[in-house]
């Protein structure tokens, strides 16, 4: 069973989070044995505000959290703060070293970016944010045309809902085609993969 930790922060956009959140939940919910776990951390274990309003109690703070084998990191208006953020850009980095995969939603992959972890790779984030990822991973080839981009141990997609596409791609790739078409089944969700999938 993989274990899948996201991020929430201040003004996170909460379908960023919670369509992958969706997807890996169902994904274990629906299949035997169960290939996924899935919660959220935050910087502390108090609540968080998403974007709308949406109050979200986190499961653990960072320094609490079971290590993960995944962490994704999604965007929303709160990335901007976070940019300058030492102590979490530090902590994005340190985990790249202890995950298996390092995913990000929209402008999380800002954050990727500024911790120098893009370097090298393609990449997309949310279209109105091309340009700021362009100027904080100058060393991506940033792609405006693709839902989400997958480099191995680095993924990163497109605006908003383009993260549940970028999840069930990781379901598929890490649990396999039949656990994908339970997830989907569940979910009465229209995939289209892209042919790099």
């Amino acid at each position: 069973m993989k274990k899948v930790a996201i991020f929430i922060f201040d003004d996170v956009e909460v379908l960023d989070f919670a369509g992958p959140f969706e997807v890996f939940n169902v994904a274990g919910e629906v299949n035997e044995p169960r290939p996924f776990e899935v919660y959220t951390v935050a910087r502390t274990a108090e609540p968080v505000k998403a974007r709308g309003g949406l109050t979200i109690v986190p499961h653990y703070s960072i320094a609490e959290m079971p290590q993960p084998d995944m962490l994704l990191i999604p965007g929303g208006l709160g990335t901007r703060p976070l940019v300058n953020d030492a102590e979490i850009i530090a902590w994005i980095g340190a985990q790249r070293q202890e995950v298996e995969r390092l995913l990000s939603v929209c402008t999380g992959s800002l954050l990727l970016g500024k911790a120098g972890l893009l370097d090298g790779l393609e990449a997309t984030t949310h279209h109105g944010a091309l340009d700021r990822l362009r100027d904080l991973a100058p060393g991506a080839t940033v792609r405006d045309d693709l839902r989400y981009v997958d480099n191995g141990e680095i993924v990163t997609s497109g605006g908003i809902s383009a993260g549940i596409d970028m999840a069930l791609h990781i379901v598929r790739q890490t649990a396999g085609e039949a656990v994908v078409q339970n997830t989907l089944k569940e979910m009465e969700y229209d995939w289209a993969p892209l042919a790099q999938s």
